[in-house]
């Protein structure tokens, strides 16, 4: 097993202040690295293509040092790494080990932007920032001799979704449960009075650490355990969770792999959140989930809703069972093993789904509220389309809209005044040179950017709403203009708005 560096007694994290001072004294950030390498560079080297990367540093400047250092797995001579860093204390601490003249690095260290433009880095294994375990080149051991079960994942497109679409309202505390090299905790201890963090990988909780301390952000308190384990008597006003969500046969990579048959593992996270949860608090995770023959998964995963909880569920993509099973093959590197291994476990993934009556997998982001409701709102819907992430303003939004209408009922809603979403445009379609459009459409351009049909007094109800006149005083307006009797108008008009308001096109105004 690697030693990994060291970020705990208080010498150590003067010495780690000073290593992020070189890293920032280098332009080691994210907006650095784009501009040393340009942007075709970049993005391949967030595919783990590393060629691009290799050109691009033929420089002998601090920051090709680092970068051939910690994201493209290169020695360097020992002197041209002190010219970048304090190199005994990276020495000293293990960020850096000898290798004959030159060192190297013994962890993937990668630039990260936060929200508000600060310049984070997050410590994995090597060859581990994306890509899996498929990044490692070789067998059955990963960086140094770790064993590719415990390997610890950077930063990927499933943490930056989960850290995107979270709700950053400031909350006395926090729990990121699986936090993996700690990127949520990161995130969380922005607006958090306290942040606890779990894992059931002790190499995981040491790269949590190492990200947290690097970064410069607050110590969390770092647990062992799985799921709620570590936690049980607590709760907390968000949960946090990238999960170990894969639904494999076997539990043959930590990281990813949680154990449990078929999507058990999120169906006990959702169903066993409530009892974490403070009043008004959020659990948001990303998840897998089968597509059960002859069952509706939106029902499904309805199901798995504890009582007190509104919820969102929202399904990005659906994968049919040779495709998933492809994907985290070579996820674990096992398109690299001998044809007759690779089909084995090949097989053994189909055999799996098929005993489970498993004809696709869904992925998607899970969303509990925790509003004490005796008639919680519950939805599940598939959403394949473009979102403006971040989201997270977007989301908390929507409980809130949830809220306003499980209080007010038909009669309360005319009363209501609402307000046309930012950027919400109206598109009419028709032939062309047509007196009257074919149908009119309202499209979000912010968040969920959804679009959706509305007939001429739904656009002209949408239009006028600026928050200073009722819905039904704008009804009867509109009764008068098109020769309708605004009593039956009052009587049919309530459902468009509650869709309305729903989708986030109007939102209610307040006082």
């Amino acid at each position: 097993m690697s030693t990994l560096p060291s970020a705990d007694a208080p010498f150590e994290s003067a010495r780690t202040a000073r290593l992020r001072d070189a890293l920032l004294a280098a332009a080691f950030t994210a907006d650095g690295l784009l501009e040393l390498l340009g942007a075709p560079a970049y993005a391949a080297l967030a595919r783990s293509e590393t060629v691009p990367a290799l050109r691009a540093t033929r420089g002998d400047g601090p920051l090709e040092t680092l970068v051939r250092l910690f994201l493209l797995q290169r020695s360097v001579p020992a002197a041209r790494a002190a010219a970048a860093l304090p190199l005994e204390d990276c020495l000293a601490d293990g960020w850096l080990v000898r290798d004959g003249d030159a060192v190297r690095a013994s962890v993937d260290v990668r630039p990260y932007g936060g929200p508000e433009g600060q310049d984070w880095w997050i410590v994995s294994d090597l060859g581990c920032a994306v890509g899996g375990a498929g990044g490692i080149a070789g067998g059955g051991a990963g960086p140094s001799g770790v064993d590719r079960s415990e390997l610890v994942l950077g930063v990927g497109g499933a943490s930056t979704t989960l850290a995107g679409i979270t709700v950053r309202t400031p909350v006395g505390s926090a729990l990121d449960l699986g936090t993996g090299s700690g990127i949520q905790a990161l995130h969380a201890a922005q607006h958090a009075g306290r942040v606890t963090a779990t894992d059931l990988n002790p190499r995981a909780l040491r790269f949590a650490r190492l990200t947290l301390a690097l970064s410069g952000a607050p110590e969390a308190d770092l647990r062992q355990g799985s799921l709620f384990e570590p936690v049980a008597d607590e709760t907390y006003d968000l949960i946090v969770s990238n999960p170990p969500f894969v639904i494999s046969p076997g539990a043959r990579l930590t990281y990813r792999d949680g154990g449990m048959g078929g999507d058990d593992l999120c169906r006990t996270l959702v169903s066993r959140a409530a009892d974490r949860l403070n009043d008004g608090g959020y659990c948001q995770l990303l998840a897998n989930w089968q597509h059960v023959e002859g069952e509706d998964w939106r029902e499904r995963l309805s199901s798995w809703v504890p009582a007190g909880c509104d919820a969102w569920i929202v399904q990005r993509e659906v994968q049919d069972v040779a495709q998933y099973a492809e994907l985290w093959l070579r996820d674990a590197g096992d398109h690299r093993t001998a044809p007759e291994e690779y089909a084995a476990r090949y097989d053994a993934w189909l055999a799996e789904f098929e005993e489970r009556r498993t004809k696709g997998v869904g992925f998607g982001w899970i969303t509990l509220y925790k509003s004490g409701a005796e008639r919680p709102s519950v939805i599940a819907e598939e959403w394949p389309h473009p979102v403006e992430q971040p989201l997270g303003e977007s989301i908390r939004a929507h409980f809130e809209r949830q809220a306003f209408l499980r209080t007010h009922d038909d009669a309360a809603l005319l009363g209501a005044r609402f307000r046309l979403a930012p950027e919400v445009v109206q598109e009419q379609v028709g032939l062309p040179g047509a007196e009257d459009p074919e149908h009119v459409v309202l499209r979000q351009n912010r968040g969920m950017r959804r679009a959706t049909k509305v007939d001429t007094v739904g656009a002209g109800f949408a239009g006028v709403c600026d928050g200073t006149l009722s819905a039904g005083r704008i009804l009867d307006a509109i009764a008068q203009l098109v020769g309708e009797d605004p009593v039956l108008l009052r009587d049919r008009t309530p459902e468009a708005i509650r869709l309305l308001v729903e989708q986030g096109f109007l939102e209610p105004e307040r006082g």
